[in-house]
């Protein structure tokens, strides 16, 4: 059985992400990581209660990581996947940005991801096993006006996996980054139509993405064949360049 852990799983992309496992193999449990809004979490985990769970989970903070990690160790006595899923972005342009909009926004994006790689190492360098996959952003390779706080969080996110890859490559643990584009999820929900039709003519593929799209890669990277992957960013976007 394999035991993966999906941060921010009540988003769309978490959701996406959470059921793609669920559907692959009766041997995956879920649990989804989720400190606010739980309902679709809740939901997710009452379509399968004996293979899917939630947990409070703040990936800002380092005592609640440590107290889900141990949740599922006692439980399961192994962690294989991470999936550092959980973001947010407050959009301002950097001349007039709050302080606590940058703060707010490296804490989850960055700061979260870091935690989350300590406190699931012990168990990962136990097992000579696991797989962790970071969900960047398109805007860290790319990025766009008004997004400094995003793009600077995103970018550092991907400079930490390759690091990290490099540190534990020989311990069987592999760690991956992807940037997903313009993905159609409530993320983009408050764009307008004329919005979004600008957005898509940016896209060489002429559509948002799906969030099943950026799970599968997520799903591949987990797998044992991806095993001789690591330290790579791999771009879910539609064929931006």
């Amino acid at each position: 059985m394999s035991i993966i852990l999906i941060t921010g799983g009540n988003g769309g992309l978490g959701q996406a992400i959470a059921r793609s496992f669920l559907d692959e193999s009766l041997d995956h449990f879920v649990w989804l990581g989720i400190h606010t809004q739980r309902d679709q979490a809740d939901k997710l985990a009452g379509e399968f209660p004996a293979r899917c769970g939630s947990l409070e989970l703040d990936v800002t903070q380092p005592l609640s990581w440590q107290n889900a990690v141990a949740r599922i160790l006692s439980v399961h006595k192994r962690l294989d996947v991470l999936v550092n899923n959980a973001g947010r972005h407050l959009d301002s342009l950097l001349a007039t940005m709050p302080l606590k909009a940058w703060d707010d926004v490296l804490a989850t994006n960055l700061d979260g991801a870091f935690h989350g790689c300590q406190a699931v190492l012990p168990a990962m360098i136990s097992q000579r096993l696991g797989r962790i996959i970071n969900i960047s952003s398109l805007s860290a390779l790319l990025a766009p006006p008004g997004q400094t706080n995003y793009a600077a969080a995103k970018a550092g996110l991907i400079a930490l996996t390759q690091s990290l890859a490099k540190e534990i490559a020989r311990l069987n643990i592999t760690v991956n980054a992807l940037c997903p584009g313009f993905i159609d999820t409530d993320a983009l929900g408050a764009m307008s139509p004329e919005e979004r039709q600008a957005a898509q003519a940016k896209i060489p593929m002429r559509r948002f993405g799906r969030p099943e799209e950026v799970a599968a890669a997520v799903r591949f990277l987990a797998c044992p064949q991806a095993s001789y992957i690591t330290g790579s960013v791999l771009k879910v976007d539609g064929g931006i360049f």
